[in-house]
């Protein structure tokens, strides 16, 4: 396995144990409501039996192998809402619908380790600090031999040795461990739970001391206060100016994202949400701010995505920031979920998010003030263009009215 591929692995099961997928993000605020029961109507049925007098052709004739009515309800479903051309009011199987389900209420725990397979084919685990496995005594580097007394062995797939680790938030594990240069394994007893992995991080840039760089990777209920210190503690470290990373920022929480915009913005409207049959809602900030007029800069990306663009969005109509990198995802909406009674699901766009100037963000996205191509010499060397082309601005393109 290739010191890379390692790497990609290493980060995906970051993810599988910590329970904050991208998808979680994106999803964590977007379901704002749960509703259940049916909506019935002797119109709609009769409109339909004309799906039933073609369908009994079909069952007469068919040469082929027919599919189970529960298949045969599925595909309607989703052919009636492709209709709609919405790529968020989806159907949802009762398996899939389970699974989410267990993603948003947390059910599960883990340790807060990351897994790798070094170049023998032995499991590498990596604390993340002030999370479980570092307060039970996980170390960097050491060797997980065996789960709960099962060992650990070579053909098992990394996620299937993070999947035994995964269980009941409050349950422990228990993990053999080889610690680095003992020369005896050592079993320790880890309490699942949730996973603490900060939304923020930040640090003075080398090759520009005057430049604070804060990357964002997800907006929690303690973004707010980690970006408020975040900026606090660059500006006391000589930071004049502000790069904010959103790039492979899948969203999260609605009011986290208007929290954090509120930092950078003195009063006016962050966003607009309309919803079907009620009155528009306009988001504000306040006439507080801690980034006061510092020059910022975000960066943005593809996956720069949901409560990632209100923000963006926000900072860029209403002049407080340039958008650097490419076109963002371009997902603004928000979904009512109905749970249907065989324990499947049907998700319906039922609000869309509008940026201060009123654009629209769903299926729209945000397009940068500064495109940046990125070749693929840069990334084959890992070189940052984006960063080095916003950097570039605030110290050149500034001071030239560029």
């Amino acid at each position: 396995m290739t010191h890379s591929t390692r790497n990609y692995m290493a980060a995906v099961i970051t993810v599988l144990l910590a329970i904050a997928s991208f998808t979680a993000g994106y999803f964590a605020n977007d379901f704002i409501e749960l509703r259940t029961g049916t909506v019935q109507g002797a119109d709609k049925q009769e409109q339909f039996s004309l799906f039933w007098e073609a369908w009994s052709w079909v069952e007469s004739s068919y040469i082929g192998q027919i599919p189970s009515m529960k298949q045969v309800t599925y595909g309607a479903i989703r052919g009636a809402l492709n209709e709609l051309g919405d790529p968020y009011t989806v159907f949802v199987e009762p398996p899939a619908r389970e699974q989410e389900r267990e993603t948003l209420r947390g059910n599960f725990g883990g340790i807060g380790a990351q897994l790798s397979r070094n170049d023998n084919g032995q499991i590498v685990l990596e604390p993340i600090p002030d999370n479980p496995a570092a307060s039970a005594g996980i170390l960097s580097g050491d060797i997980l031999l065996a789960i709960d007394g099962v060992a650990v062995e070579e053909t098992l797939t990394v996620e299937q040795v993070a999947e035994r680790i995964r269980g009941e938030k409050g349950t422990a594990v228990t993990l053999t461990i080889l610690h680095v240069g003992a020369p005896e394994p050592v079993d320790i007893d880890v309490v699942r739970g949730d996973i603490l992995i900060p939304s923020v991080t930040y640090r003075i840039l080398p090759d520009a001391p005057t430049v604070g760089y804060i990357q964002l990777s997800r907006f929690s209920g303690e973004s707010s206060n980690e970006i408020e210190k975040a900026i606090s503690e660059l500006v006391a470290l000589g930071a004049r100016s502000l790069v904010l990373d959103l790039r492979r920022n899948g969203g999260g929480l609605l009011d986290a994202a208007v929290e954090v915009a509120d930092h950078f913005l003195i009063e006016g409207p962050i966003l607009y949400q309309q919803s079907k049959g009620e009155e528009e809602r306009v988001y504000e900030a306040d006439a507080e701010t801690v980034a006061g007029n510092l020059p910022l800069l975000v960066l943005i990306d593809e996956q720069t995505a949901s409560s990632s663009e209100i923000l963006a969005g926000a900072l860029q109509d209403r002049d407080r920031a340039l958008l650097v990198g490419n076109p963002t995802f371009g997902k603004g909406s928000v979904q009512l979920v109905y749970d249907l009674s065989d324990g499947s699901s049907v998700h319906v766009t039922a609000s869309r998010w509008l940026t201060p100037d009123r654009h629209q963000i769903d299926q729209k996205g945000l397009s940068p003030d500064i495109l940046v191509e990125i070749p693929q010499d840069a990334i084959d060397s890992g070189r940052d263009v984006v960063l080095e082309r916003a950097v570039d601005y605030l110290q050149n393109g500034m001071a030239n009215g560029n």
